[in-house]
């Protein structure tokens, strides 16, 4: 049965970008890319991706910055309230609304693999609001911002997996547990 996993990365402040979403900090960071918890171990095992619109547009400026096409061969979904470009020879498809209905889609086409949530804290935070969220797996970064984009912002309890060290990364995977044991209903 598919997971839904929040695959990122994070200052050790708890900040996925920069205030002006700036991923510097993260590029310019030493790891192993067959260590721990990596990436193509992880994309391996995943059927379709959901990102918000914030990321999106970054990774489509980023890869006309390189010069590099979409890289992702499995279909994606951008949750969105504004009309954005597609991408050509890309499976993106645009939604609005509640990550409940994205979900059921996400799973009718992922062929048993995993859900990715791809970027935007807010929006692993809705697929955590709607009991849907399984899995935060994150590289910990030894840098502090301050300010910035918020890793996951909301009040949950997560039960820790796994932990190890990937050369200037934490590299962790927590469980989902729901939402702190003080907010639950008595």
């Amino acid at each position: 049965m598919s997971r839904v996993v929040f695959y990122t990365a994070t200052t050790l402040d708890g900040f996925l970008a920069d205030p002006d979403d700036s991923l510097d900090w993260l590029m310019r960071q030493e790891q192993d890319h067959q260590g721990a918890l990596n990436y193509e171990e992880f994309i391996a095992e995943v059927g379709a991706i959901v990102m918000g619109s914030t990321t999106y547009e970054w990774v489509r400026e980023e890869l006309a910055r390189v010069g590099e096409a979409w890289p992702y061969a499995m279909p994606a979904w951008v949750m969105t309230s504004r009309d954005l470009p597609g991408i050509d020879g890309a499976d993106v498809r645009f939604a609005r609304g509640s990550v409940r209905e994205v979900h059921d889609a996400m799973r009718e086409v992922a062929g048993g693999k995993d859900l990715w949530v791809v970027g935007g804290g807010d929006l692993a935070g809705q697929f955590a609001d709607a009991g849907l969220l399984d899995e935060l797996i994150t590289y910990i970064a030894p840098v502090a911002l301050g300010a910035g984009r918020p890793l996951l912002p909301r009040r949950l309890d997560l039960e820790l997996l796994e932990a190890t060290r990937n050369k200037a990364f934490i590299a962790a995977r927590y469980r989902v547990v729901g939402p702190l044991a003080e907010d639950r209903p008595a």
